[in-house]
């Protein structure tokens, strides 16, 4: 047997081995909670997602249903009363019979998002932005601290540490009772800025730590050639750093987005809020929460496999364009 042979069945075996595991903890888990006195109601978790609801046109006043080129309307002494009713809709009662107001005359069944996906999409959003926000404050701080300007570089210091030194829900109290009170902000956008502003603090020292690791004779030679320091930064020291960067820049991204669960606590009704409110309705919290955290481990996996693709791709290419 060859020692790749041997090596691949060694994988092989690595891989069975720890299906093994999670088979086991799996079963323990399914055992534990078979012996729970507690009622499972997992046939209510596509509702979560998408749900029918029936919508009813009833009668406004009572009277005779009529059609005249294609439109209804109900007619009694006191005239002919139109119907809101068109195509999409299955009539209760046939043409000429008479009817009592509020009687439902027509009815029909529509497809409707469910509370998880409404949530899903404020998490989403406020994520994209606030990582949007986060790239932009990282990357103006890291340059702060990299300045030869004294007083850029205890500014970017000193709000590194305050950001650094508190805790995210704490901030984002503090942002939104305050900030966002005296500027008149909404929820949503006090949400994105408190993200943005924590996670940054963190981007900008991941950032220059990758500006730093990139060897100050690169600097020195494209200075040499008559290349402005900017112009040098933008295309040489700058692709090189995002690349090392890239792993720690996707689980700040990972990061984020489970934190901006937190955003809840200001009533933004994200994913971790729906839910509590489904929770609070249906009395389920470990269907629930079972499900909220599978949704929140799609996006992460997401921009795991992202970041695994961009390695991969930029590896092949020898940087980053």
């Amino acid at each position: 047997m060859s020692k790749r042979q041997s090596l691949a069945q060694n994988k092989t075996l690595g891989h069975l081995i720890a299906l093994a595991f999670y088979l086991a903890v799996g079963y323990f888990l399914y055992v534990a909670a078979s012996s729970m006195n507690y009622e499972w109601k997992w046939n209510s978790i596509p509702k979560y997602f998408i749900y029918e609801q029936a919508v009813n046109v009833s009668a406004p006043v009572g009277g005779t249903l009529m059609e005249k080129e294609g439109k209804y309307f109900l007619k009694n002494d006191d005239g002919e009363t139109p119907l809101n009713i068109d195509s999409s809709y299955a009539l209760e009662y046939q043409i000429g019979d008479d009817i009592y107001e509020f009687d439902i005359i027509a009815s029909k069944t529509i497809t409707k998002t469910g509370p998880v996906l409404e949530g899903l999409w404020v998490t989403l959003k406020i994520s994209f932005f606030a990582a949007i926000l986060t790239f932009i404050i990282g990357i103006i701080t890291a340059l702060m601290k990299l300045s030869s300007y004294v007083f850029l570089r205890d500014i970017a210091t000193v709000y590194i540490t305050l950001v650094r030194g508190t805790p995210l829900l704490v901030q984002i109290f503090l942002f939104y009772f305050i900030v966002a009170n005296i500027f008149e902000l909404d929820r949503f956008v006090a949400g994105v800025l408190s993200l943005g502003i924590f996670f940054g603090a963190y981007m900008a020292e991941v950032l220059r730590g990758a500006i730093q690791s990139i060897d100050k004779g690169q600097l020195e030679a494209a200075s040499s050639l008559g290349i402005s320091h900017f112009q040098a930064m933008r295309y040489i020291i700058f692709p090189q750093a995002l690349k090392r960067a890239l792993p720690t820049l996707v689980g700040e991204m990972i990061a984020l987005v489970k934190d901006s669960s937190l955003v809840s606590v200001i009533a933004i009704t994200d994913l971790t809020k729906v839910g509590r409110e489904i929770v609070a309705n249906t009395f389920s919290p470990f269907e629930t929460w079972i499900v909220i955290a599978v949704v929140y481990l799609c996006i992460t996996f997401s921009l795991s496999y992202l970041g695994h693709v961009l390695e991969k791709k930029f590896s092949k290419k020898g940087g980053v364009a």
